[in-house]
Order: structure tokens, then sequence, then C-alpha cells
């Protein structure tokens, strides 16, 4: 078996080592005979924490665009992703090597004609609590729940269930084992959710600094989707004529986009990025994620982490690559962290102990 070497600075610590890979894994043991396959800044495995592959405009994809979806991914370094919700069976994928690893929550949940036409299971509150069951069996330990959508009679945001049925279908999530995630625009659905004890917030832009502290003590996660919310403006003007105050609302939770974030992230809320891509984004751009939320004021350790160290550890997974770790990493020419944009120009990804992009 040969050996490959890598030279550089190993991130987030930053030291400058020779790192060894040895079939899967990462050893700083010299190795006999290793080619030196490049020298450059090493970063654990980037991190898509909110991605749905198999998924697009339209609903579920074929098996092949979806591994063209997961390749993207792959080759802008998102090794690891979390699939936050998908209309497609993406089990298959878990048996390829030369793919991301990935968590799926299986599909979204919402209620009936009350999220995007073909994504999710669309129910009534007396059957939530069984599809949560269901997904939280189907999935990989995460259930995605629509938490709010546009609600014709309030012609708002509203919550999609009432807090008691939320809160039995988290309590029967945890019960089998899984972890709960919810879609979150808007402020009425965030307390039920969170007294309801959910694990993770998906954009969370209806926050308020209450809430924030509760979740920060509670340990529950905030995943912004900053890109996505990026969006809110042509959202807004896309369904200015026929709900006005919907309208409104959007553009004002873009308005306080920043400093929601920020507030939750000095009360120390643990956030991660996550690209949203599938659907109307695009896949492989977490590298976007990244300078979107360094850009509204996180540091750039702060935003690389939460699309590296910190979120592989968020999902059980190694947080560096110490001896023995998995040989999931990518190599860039320039040091991130004084230059996040040389995440777009990835020199070499390693997964699996495998070179899946080179020079």
């Amino acid at each position: 078996m040969t050996a490959m070497r890598f030279r550089g600075p190993v991130l987030p610590e930053g030291e400058v080592r020779d790192l060894y890979v040895v079939g899967d894994t990462v050893t700083y043991e010299s190795q006999a005979g290793a080619d030196t396959a490049a020298e450059g800044w090493i970063v654990p495995g980037l991190v898509d924490a909110h991605c749905h592959i198999g998924l697009d405009d339209h609903g579920a994809t074929s098996d092949a665009a979806a591994e063209a979806q997961a390749i993207e991914d792959r080759d802008a370094g998102a090794l690891l992703i979390r699939d936050c919700g998908s209309a497609a069976d993406t089990t298959w994928m878990q048996a390829r090597d030369d793919l991301p690893r990935v968590i799926r929550a299986g599909r979204h949940i919402a209620r009936t004609r009350r999220y995007i036409r073909n994504y999710a299971h669309e129910v009534e509150p007396p059957s939530l609590v069984d599809t949560v069951l269901q997904e939280s069996q189907r999935g990989d330990g995460w259930v995605k729940l629509v938490g709010d959508w546009i609600s014709r009679e309030t012609g708002d945001l509203a919550p999609s269930f009432p807090a008691a049925d939320f809160a039995e279908a988290i309590a029967v999530a945890h019960a089998h084992g899984a972890k709960v995630t919810a879609h979150c625009f808007g402020e009425a659905v965030l307390p039920m959710l969170i007294d309801a004890g959910i694990d993770c917030i998906e954009h969370g832009t209806g926050l308020s600094t209450d809430q924030a502290e509760t979740m920060a003590a509670r340990g529950i996660a905030l995943v912004p989707t900053v890109m996505q919310i990026d969006k809110f403006p042509q959202y807004a003007e896309a369904g200015r004529d026929k709900f006005p105050h919907y309208a409104d609302h959007m553009t004002d939770l873009h308005a306080r986009q920043r400093d929601t974030i920020m507030a939750a992230h000095e009360l120390g809320v643990a956030m991660y990025a996550g690209s949203d891509g599938g659907g109307v984004s695009r896949h492989g751009n977490i590298a976007g994620e990244v300078l979107a939320m360094h850009a509204l004021g996180l540091s750039a350790d702060y935003a690389l982490g939460a699309a590296s160290w910190r979120a592989r550890e968020w999902l059980g997974w190694n947080a560096t690559l110490a001896e023995g770790a998995p040989a999931d990493f990518v190599v860039y020419p320039r040091d991130p962290l004084l230059d996040l944009t040389v995440l777009r120009q990835p020199s070499y990804v390693v997964l699996r102990g495998r070179a899946v992009v080179t020079p």
C-alpha cells in the first residue's frame, strides 16, 4: 500500500506537519517511500450542514442527478453533508466510497398545502406524530419539520402545527433516538419549538434575544443559511400582490438578519454553515456560505470552523485530523483564515483516503 504525504499547517491548530495517508486514515508517523502529493494549508473535510441532495425545483430527482449534486458538493470540499430533507431516497449513496458522507434527515414533514409542491410529507396534526416516527426510523438520526410557511388564511407566515403537536412529535423523535430540526422563517413558531426541546433551528430569522439565550443555555444549534436569507427580497416581491403582509414581513426579516444572527452569536448560540443547496439554490457552494457568514461579522476562524472542525464534532465525526482520524481533508494553496475566498480553490481533496480532486 503506497502512502501519500502532505505537508503544511494543519488547521485548526495551524502547526506545520507532515501528514501521511495510509489506507483511509491519517498518520503522522513517517512512511518510507511515500510520494509527496501536495503542500498547503490542510483543513478537515468541509461540512454542509443544510443541504438537499436529490431535490430540485420540482421535487425528487433521478439517482443520476442526485449523484451529480453530491459530486459537485464533494469537489467543492464538502465531504460531510447533513441532508436537511429530501423527497428522494439517497440511502444508496452511503455505499459509495467516492461520494460525500451523508447524514440523512429523511423527507420534510409539512402541513397540507403549506410547503413547496412535491417536497414534503404533507399531513394534518393527527398524523404528525406517526409521520415523525416513520422518518426518525428512516433517516440517520435527524427529522426535518417545516416549522412555518405562508398561511392563505392569514396571508403571512404562520406555524404549521399547534404547539402541543410539535411538542409530542419532538418527544417521540427523541424517544426513538432521533434529533429534530425545523425550517423557521418567522417569529411565532420559535417559542413552540424551543420550549418543546428541539435540537436545531434552520434559518432562524425571527429569533429574539430571549430565545437566543434559551437556545445557548440548552445547546440548541442554529444553521442560519445566510445565502438563503439574502433571497428574502425576491421572495417578498414575488408574493406581494397576493400576500402583502407576508411581503412586508419577509422584507423586515431580511433587514434585521445581521443584527439577529450576530446577537445570537454573542449570546453563545452554536452556529453551523449550511448552503441550502437543492431546489432554487445551487450545490457546491459551501464556500459561499462561509463567506456570507464572515461578511455579517463572524470571524474567519468561527465561520470556517462552522463548516469544518466544529461542525464535524457537532455531527459526531472527527473534529480534527488527529492520529488515526479518517483521511477526509482539503488542501488549499493559501491560508483560508487570512483569505476565505481560497475556499473556492481547493488544490487537493481527499475523501476516505482517496484523492478525488487533484491539480
